[in-house]
C-alpha cells in the first residue's frame, strides 16, 4: 500500500469517526490502530500498538497534569473564586461596566491557578451572573466578558496545555514556556477589557461603588494566600527548585491546607474531588495515548516531513507560512478542544516551524492562543457553551456580542506571531532560553 493511500485511510477514517460522533480519543486511535492493520502483519500490529500505549504517558512530566488538576479543583472547591473576585474589584471598581472588568481580572487569576478556563468560565460566571442581574447588565454583555476572558488562565502558567506542548515537541523547556506565556496571556486579558470598556461606555453600563481604605486592606489580605500559590508554585519552578512535577505536588498540598484552613472543604467532598479528578485526568491521558499511536503512524508514514515539503514548497518566506498555519489552527480549533489539538498538530508543524527558524518556546505560545481562540469560537468551544450555559444565555446574542473579541483577538494573534519577543523576553530574562 503506498503511502498516499495510506495517509488517506488514516485521515480519512478519523474525519468519518468524528462525523458520526465518536468521542475524538477513541476516534484518534481506532484511525491509527485501523492503518496500521493495513499496512503491517496483524502480530506486528498488536505489539506495537500496545507499546506505543505504554510508551505514550511512560514520562515523568506526565504526572504533573494530573496533580495540577487536582489542585485546581481543590481550589476551585474552596472558595477562592471569591477571594479573587474581590481582588479583582479593587483593580477595577471605577470603570464602567465594573463586573465585567472583575470578571475578566478574576479569570485571569483564578485561571492560572486552576489551569483550566473551562473551571475558570463555569466558576466565575456562577458568582458573577447573579451579581450583574441584580444590577441590571444585560446578560449578553456579562457572559460575553466571561467567555473571552476565560482562556487567558491557559496562557497565564501553571499550565497543562503547554506542558502537554511541551511533551509531544520533544521536550521545550515548561519552565519557558509557562514564564512566556505571562505577556500574550496578559494582554488577551486587556484587550477583552478594552472592548468590555468601550460597550460599557457607549451604553451607560453600571460603576462599582466605592470601597473603603479597611475593606481594601481586608481584601488584598484575605487573597495575598491564594496569590502566593502561584509565586510558590511559578517561581520554584523558574528558579529551578523543583521540577513541573515537583511543583504540581507542591500546589496540591499548599492548595490543600488553604482549604482546610479557609474551612471550605468538609470531609464528605473529598471524594466528589477525586471523582472529579480521575473523571478529567482520564480523559486527557487517555488523549495523549491515542494520540501518541496516531503521531506514531503520522512518523512511520512522514507524513510530517511531506507536510513541511509541501509547505515549503508553497513559499519560503517566513511570513506567509505562519500565516498559513495560523489560518490551519483557527480552522481546526474551531472543530477540536485544546489538547488534542495540540497532540495531533505539534507533530505536525513543529518541523516546519524548526525550518523556519521559529524558536519552539515562541511556537508552543503561537499554537497556545490559537487553540483558546478556538475554545470560544463556535461550533464546538467547550467554554463557549460552559459559559452560555451558566448565564443562562440565548446562545445566537451571544455570539453576536462576541464578534469585536474575536477580531481584537485575532488581531493580538498576528502580533504575538510576527513580535516573538512579546513571548520571549521573559524566559530570554530569565535565562531560560
Amino acid at each position: 500500500m503506498t503511502t498516499a493511500l495510506a495517509a488517506t485511510l488514516l485521515f480519512g477514517s478519523l474525519i468519518v469517526l468524528l462525523l458520526i460522533g465518536t468521542p475524538i480519543a477513541l476516534a484518534t486511535a481506532l484511525s491509527a490502530i485501523f492503518t496500521m492493520l493495513w499496512i503491517l502483519p496483524f502480530d506486528q500490529s498488536l505489539t506495537t500498538a500496545a507499546q506505543q500505549l505504554a510508551v505514550g504517558v511512560d514520562n515523568f512530566t506526565i504526572l504533573s497534569i494530573p496533580l495540577f488538576v487536582l489542585a485546581g479543583i481543590i481550589m476551585n472547591n474552596g472558595g477562592i473564586a471569591f477571594k479573587l473576585i474581590n481582588l479583582a474589584k479593587l483593580f477595577v471598581g471605577r470603570l464602567p461596566g465594573t463586573l465585567a472588568h472583575t470578571n475578566v481580572v478574576g479569570n485571569m487569576l483564578f485561571g492560572s491557578i486552576s489551569g483550566s478556563s473551562v473551571a475558570a468560565a463555569a466558576a466565575m460566571g456562577k458568582i458573577i451572573t447573579p451579581m450583574a442581574k441584580r444590577q441590571n447588565y444585560p446578560v449578553n454583555y456579562i457572559a460575553s466578558a466571561n467567555i473571552a476572558s476565560a482562556p487567558a488562565g491557559l496562557l497565564i502558567p501553571p499550565s497543562s496545555m503547554l506542558i502537554v506542548y511541551s511533551l509531544v515537541s520533544g521536550g521545550t523547556s515548561i519552565a519557558a514556556l509557562f514564564i512566556a506565556g505571562y505577556i500574550p496571556g496578559i494582554l488577551w486579558g486587556l484587550v477583552v477589557m478594552t472592548i468590555a470598556y468601550f460597550i460599557a461606555k457607549r451604553n451607560g453600563y453600571a460603576v462599582s461603588e466605592k470601597i473603603s481604605w479597611k475593606d481594601r486592606a481586608f481584601i488584598v489580605l484575605d487573597a495575598i494566600p491564594s496569590l502566593l500559590l502561584i509565586v510558590l508554585v511559578i517561581g520554584g519552578i523558574v528558579g529551578g527548585i523543583f521540577t513541573a512535577t515537583e511543583g504540581a505536588a507542591v500546589a496540591v498540598v499548599y492548595a490543600t491546607v488553604l482549604a482546610l484552613i479557609y474551612r471550605e472543604i468538609s470531609i464528605k467532598q473529598i471524594d466528589v474531588i477525586f471523582k472529579e479528578t480521575f473523571e478529567v485526568t482520564g480523559m486527557i491521558l487517555f488523549l495523549i495515548i491515542s494520540s501518541s499511536l496516531f503521531s506514531l503512524m503520522m512518523s512511520y508514514l512522514e507524513i510530517p516531513s511531506g507536510i513541511s515539503n509541501v509547505m515549503l514548497s508553497i513559499s519560503d518566506n517566513p511570513i506567509i507560512i505562519l500565516l498559513i498555519m495560523n489560518l490551519l489552527l483557527l480552522f481546526m480549533g474551531t472543530f477540536m478542544d485544546v489538547t488534542p489539538a495540540i497532540l495531533i498538530f505539534t507533530p505536525i508543524f513543529f518541523p516546519v516551524a524548526a525550518d523556519l527558524g521559529v524558536d519552539p518556546v515562541h511556537f508552543g505560545i503561537i499554537i497556545a492562543f490559537n487553540l483558546c481562540i478556538g475554545s470560544i469560537t463556535p461550533p464546538i468551544g467547550s467554554v463557549l457553551f460552559v459559559g452560555t450555559s451558566v448565564a443562562k444565555a440565548n446562545f445566537e446574542k451571544v455570539i453576536k456580542t462576541m464578534v469585536p473579541y474575536f477580531v481584537i483577538l485575532i488581531v493580538m494573534l498576528l502580533i504575538i506571531t510576527f513580535f516573538p519577543q512579546l513571548s520571549l523576553f521573559l524566559p530570554d530574562l530569565f535565562g531560560l532560553l
